[in-house]
């Protein structure tokens, strides 16, 4: 059994900050849950005891560096779960129960991760969400194997919305473990079917954060610059410590003087932002192909001299034509509407109905019996359709690729964070164009 040090975890709030919305919410409640297809209906459950919520545990970083990705993330699935609860919560043969969204601070360390992780489930947690770190993930993976195989009766499932490292739907492939974004290699055959046709590209660098993650989208880009721009020379590479890099003016030098036309990173939150930030003062006119180039502050860092340079992959951006996708958009500013505030996910708003539809269709509200429904689920919305594989258990969704401009431009109807710069989308891929083998080998538990 997991045992703990409550001074090891901060839970944001005095002890801990927790969101339980009802069907009762406010009207932005109900106008959000009729952006996702589903009209706001009144709660389930009999008179008087309100139902027990499903707890979910979000195990995210709301302290430190990346103390912003955090928020980001609180925002998207805070929304997401008040759009559940709005029309009802989740109907199930005892009766409809609520959500209940929980923030564990992991203060960007993976041992206050699993610490947090321990708390959770004595707290009653059985979903456990997080994203933002691939080397997080690993370890959340190893710890709830090893707990769900010695606590059968208090199982856990793992949604991830961010953990891109490939190996978490490959060879480190768990069934307790449900991926939402797509992985690195298959964002980075995104951007590649853009870079492909910049036929004036002779030269790359490619830099990016030095852990799993990091590496795996620096060795793939090699890989696939040689089988789709072969005649492109990588003329440096290089990995530097995550979140802690406060200057990186000597690695715009370095990048400057190599003669680089172009940068490939999978960079994300300040470690982007300062990156870009520091290459617009020091004059780089080069590309930036990037994973996460699209918002916290990396196109206000950047300004006009990135516009028409640096290059965004994404399950979705705001610039997505239809009026499924402006309604969407237009919702989440409603009820975000600070500048700062201006990053919302489709895919987290998928994944939340996804589990919602897996719980509803399984036997019982317990760990495998979710598991199970979830490997097939199968979910729209905001025009966007996506499906799990059960296989490796790695989301299939399409993908775009937008390049950044003013706004007013033509299909850049919406900015990024009040900035006056948004993402026109050049390129978008069918699921079935972004989905890629695994090499994943899953081993499923008995009912």
């Amino acid at each position: 059994m997991f045992s703990y040090q409550k001074k090891s975890i901060q839970i944001a709030g005095s002890h801990r900050r927790r969101i339980l919305v009802r069907a009762a919410l406010a009207a932005a409640g109900a106008a959000i849950g009729a952006v996702g297809g589903a009209q706001a209906q009144p709660a389930g459950g009999a008179a008087g005891a309100a139902p027990a919520p499903v707890r979910l545990a979000l195990i995210e970083a709301f302290s430190g560096a990346f103390a912003n990705t955090g928020e980001a993330v609180w925002r998207n699935l805070l929304w997401a779960v008040e759009r559940v609860n709005a029309r009802g919560g989740v109907r199930l043969p005892g009766g409809a129960r609520p959500l209940e969204l929980v923030r564990y601070d992991n203060k960007g360390q993976n041992e206050e991760a699993l610490a947090a992780l321990r708390l959770a489930i004595e707290q009653g947690a059985r979903i456990v969400l997080q994203g933002n770190s691939s080397s997080t993930a690993l370890a959340l993976i190893d710890a709830i194997e090893k707990h769900n195989t010695r606590e059968p009766e208090r199982r856990v499932l793992f949604l991830n919305y961010s953990a891109v490292d490939p190996a978490l739907t490959n060879e480190k492939c768990s069934f307790w473990h449900f991926r939402f974004d797509a992985h690195a290699d298959m964002r980075m055959r995104a951007l590649m079917s853009v870079l492909r046709e910049d036929h004036a590209l002779q030269s790359v660098y490619l830099i990016g954060q030095d852990y799993s993650f990091g590496q795996a989208v620096l060795r793939e880009a090699r890989r696939q610059l040689g089988l789709v721009r072969s005649d492109v020379r990588i003329v440096g590479e290089e990995l530097h410590p995550v979140g802690r890099v406060k200057d990186f003016l000597p690695y715009v030098a370095k990048i400057k003087a190599s003669g680089a036309q172009a940068v490939i990173t999978g960079n994300w939150g300040n470690d982007l932002t300062l990156l870009v930030k520091a290459a617009r003062e020091a004059g780089y006119d080069g590309r930036f192909y990037t994973f996460y180039g699209n918002a916290l502050g990396a196109p206000a860092a950047i300004g006009e001299a990135g516009i028409g340079r640096v290059i965004a992959v994404a399950d979705w951006l705001p610039n997505v034509p239809g009026a499924e996708s402006e309604a969407f958009y237009k919702a989440f500013r409603s009820r975000f509407p600070k500048p700062a505030d201006d990053y919302v996910h489709l895919r987290m708003q998928l994944m939340i109905e996804a589990l919602v539809q897996a719980m509803e269709r399984a036997s019982r509200l317990e760990a495998a019996a979710v598991a199970r429904q979830l490997e097939q689920a199968d979910v729209s919305m905001a025009g966007q359709r996506g499906r799990m594989r059960a296989a490796d258990h790695q989301f299939q969704q399409p993908l775009v690729v937008g390049v950044m401009d003013r706004q007013g431009s033509p299909g850049v109807n919406f900015d990024v964070e009040g900035s006056g710069y948004g993402f026109r989308v050049v390129r978008r891929l069918r699921a079935e164009d972004a989905e890629l083998p695994s090499t994943c080998r899953m081993v499923r538990p008995e009912l």
